[in-house]
């Protein structure tokens, strides 16, 4: 017997060391300064961005960066969510807190680092005047880049909405229509393809980009900069805001080296917001 109890001490020892071991080993390697720092974004100008931090900034800084770039809008934020990306770096803080709302994540904004201006597109008219009675117009179908597009269209009197609505508007909100617009709601990253077959799109900055569009010079009309809450932003899942190689990206995607790159580079249809 007092064998048996000595075996079961040495055990029940030997599992807390594992476990004190265990605890250690995970609460090091998340902000391992060595490790690291998987990011996952959208390619354009978010990948572009962040490559050219990775080949031009990143090793001198001691920060090693692992980018990987999706297209659609909900890996990012599924991945930071459960760990298996660090960060992400595609989308705007409206966004952000309808998606943690209705999916129950806690991501937070880290730093805003550019906007891009959401836009009208045609290829049937040279003028947002232009659009005939009963135009055909694509919206992205989320929440709230919806509710941007209507107030795009709203800001340039093509339609009126409800008192008090905002970034949660939808088409059921339109009180004004006077060019009887009528409305085909699309995924984001649908709306380049389909702009053909349409009269005109509200398209993500981003997309058009993916797309060849070149929104300073293409789009019929661009969101303005100045007082917009729609900057891209990194986000962390909470509790990683203070590890320290996200600090480190947040200061390197705020330097005076990425705003010149994002200004020399896309020309005003990127415009950093720091």
């Amino acid at each position: 017997m007092r064998n048996a109890l000595k075996f079961t001490s040495i055990l029940a020892t030997a599992g807390i060391a594992l476990s004190l071991a265990a605890c250690g080993s995970s609460g090091s390697s998340s902000s391992d300064p060595n490790a690291p720092l998987k990011v996952i974004a959208s390619p354009t100008p978010h990948g572009q961005i962040l490559k050219f931090v990775k080949d031009n900034l990143a090793a001198k800084a001691g920060l090693k960066l692992d980018i990987k770039e999706v297209t659609d809008y909900v890996t990012p934020n599924t991945a930071v969510q459960d760990g298996s990306a660090d960060a992400n770096y595609f989308q705007h803080v409206p966004y952000l807190e309808d998606f943690n709302k209705k999916h129950g994540t806690d991501i937070v904004s880290v730093e805003p680092v550019h906007l891009e201006p959401l836009g009208v597109y045609s290829k049937k008219v040279k003028s947002i005047a232009d659009l005939p009675d009963g135009a055909t117009v694509g919206l992205p179908n989320d929440a709230t880049n919806e509710g941007r597009a209507l107030k795009l269209l709203a800001d340039n009197k093509l339609i009126t909405l409800k008192d008090g609505v905002t970034t949660a508007a939808t088409p059921a909100d339109v009180t004004g229509n006077p060019k009887n617009l009528k409305w085909k709601e699309l995924e984001a990253a649908q709306l380049p393809r389909s702009i053909a077959d349409l009269d005109a799109g509200v398209i993500n900055g981003n997309y058009a980009l993916d797309s060849g569009l070149k929104p300073a010079t293409d789009a019929l009309v661009l969101e303005k900069a100045e007082g917009n809450p729609y900057a891209n932003i990194l986000a962390v899942k909470k509790g990683k805001e203070s590890d320290p190689r996200v600090k480190k990206l947040a200061e390197l995607l705020h330097s005076d080296e990425v705003k010149k790159y994002i200004d020399d580079t896309f020309q005003g249809s990127v415009i950093p917001a720091f």
